[in-house]
């Protein structure tokens, strides 16, 4: 065991320790400039998925929304309650302003490797879609490079479907134990009954339980932070200024200065909205739109929703009150959002915590689950593999929730998703050419005045693409 700690810790280090943040940065900031600050030019359009103005009509397929939603399950998880605190612990104030900057970068990311994955994406028997980065690197690449979608496929798997899903079982359970006493075992029963209901009814129940789950997860959470942000707003222009001041190492909040503001923003934002990671293309592409262009949006919508608003809600909350004390690490975590609202609405703050952990938790179960399904998918057609994962994450999850000690065994999920960035981002960079075209349709369309731009795989007869899965091209 002790092997395998050490090669995974060293995997860590070449990815995540020093080498996958720049790159990832580097290569946002290049695409952002390369498709002419393309998130920022169709802002506003983002909004539109909301009222259903982008979307097509056809209930037997996933929406442009079913599939932002389940997105914004995955992205929102315990990066936007415990990430944010350990940001701003370890890299002051100024860590929530590089949280903010790695945000608006990474949209531009989002939106062309789900624009990618919906270009590339199949249309399954039962007349559903599927897509993501290993198939745009077999239908995008060719078939020479299946080896590197291999690589992504296992990775995948091995990170989100199997690491996380245990992890996310262990915060319920702890969070449940922790502020109501319910003995990990029960948590453990009601999670796994509940992972197997959803699961084995495939990405249709997955984005009918999103719909109901996320926007009250969502709604609930920015409810209750703008509640107090409104019983503190003449404190909010302070807490702007010490953002701006500590990020630019105007006034040192933690030992590092600037330096530590920059790498715990940077690192957390990324961690929390998965811009670039390779795994939010996966729910992308299974929506049925008229352009990939138009999910591409989407998806970077959903970076938008994740760290401007949701990680900035459980910022203001934390530098607002007067548990975090700059320097100070003896509170630490989610103990620091939790005795933070604890301190601004009173003791039942905590249990309102642990429900919203609870949602953000078996949201992201649900959205690691189907990144692991739709990984398997590609690499083997055979039914029983689908069931036999599905076991297995009822099973993990069960496992996470009852034994504390038990994600000690995942602990390879960092250095796989590592490896699975890596190969994201190199596909992305081949592969790159092929989404600026798409976006370039995409705006000569909009030009000519057409309201609602239309994929005709015809126009690119060098793509491989799926024609069945284009019904509205003429």
């Amino acid at each position: 065991m002790g092997l395998f700690d050490s090669l995974f810790n060293i995997i860590n280090d070449l990815t995540w320790g020093w080498a996958l943040v720049p790159f990832l940065v580097v290569l946002g900031v290049f695409f952002t400039i390369a498709s002419g600050f393309v998130q920022f030019r169709f802002f506003k359009r983002m909004f539109r998925v909301l009222t259903g103005d982008d979307e097509t009509s056809d209930p037997t397929k996933i929406s442009a929304r079913e599939a932002l939603l389940v997105s914004v399950g995955g992205r929102v998880g315990g990066g936007n309650i415990a990430g944010v605190a350990v940001a701003i612990t370890a890299g002051g104030p100024g860590a929530v302003f590089w949280m903010w900057a790695i945000a608006l970068v990474g949209m531009c990311s989002a939106l062309v490797e789900a624009t990618l994955a919906q270009t590339f994406k199949r249309t399954t028997p039962e007349g559903d879609y599927r897509g993501g980065p290993a198939r745009s690197i077999i239908h995008g690449l060719g078939e020479k490079y299946r080896w590197l979608a291999v690589i992504y496929a296992i990775c995948l798997i091995a990170s989100f479907a199997i690491g996380f899903n245990a992890f996310q079982g262990n915060t319920v359970a702890g969070a449940a134990l922790d502020s109501m006493s319910i003995p990990r075992l029960y948590t453990g029963i009601v999670l796994a009954l509940a992972t197997g209901f959803i699961v084995y009814g495939g990405i249709h129940r997955i984005a009918k339980a999103a719909d109901v789950i996320i926007p009250i997860m969502a709604f609930g959470y920015i409810g209750m932070a703008l509640a107090i942000i409104l019983l503190n707003i003449t404190g909010l222009p302070g807490v702007i200024w010490d953002i701006v001041a500590n990020a630019f190492g105007f006034r040192e909040a933690v030992a590092g200065g600037m330096g530590a503001a920059i790498a715990q923003g940077l690192r957390r934002g990324l961690f929390s909205n998965e811009a670039g990671l390779g795994s939010a293309p996966n729910v992308a592409a299974t929506a049925y739109v008229k352009h990939p262009v138009s999910q591409g949006i989407t998806q970077s919508f959903s970076v938008f929703i994740d760290t401007m608003i949701i990680c900035s809600c459980t910022a203001f909350v934390i530098l607002l009150g007067d548990v975090y004390q700059p320097g100070a690490e003896d509170v630490d975590g989610v103990a620091l959002t939790q005795q933070s609202m604890v301190s601004h609405v009173g003791e039942w703050a905590q249990y309102f915590l642990t429900g919203a952990i609870l949602l953000f938790s078996f949201s992201s179960i649900m959205y690691n689950y189907y990144l692991g399904e739709n990984a398997l998918s590609f690499m083997t057609e055979n039914p029983s593999a689908i069931h036999v994962l599905r076991l297995a994450i009822v099973g993990i999850v069960f496992l996470g929730a009852v034994a504390p000690g038990a994600t000690v065994v995942f602990s390879f999920s960092d250095p796989m998703m590592g490896i699975l960035a890596v190969v994201n981002l190199l596909a992305l960079m081949m592969l790159f050419p092929i989404a600026l075209r798409m976006i370039t349709d995409f705006r000569e369309q909009l030009a000519a005045g057409i309201k609602k731009p239309v994929f005709d795989p015809k126009k690119f007869p060098d793509l491989d693409t799926d024609h069945t899965a284009w019904p509205d091209a003429k």
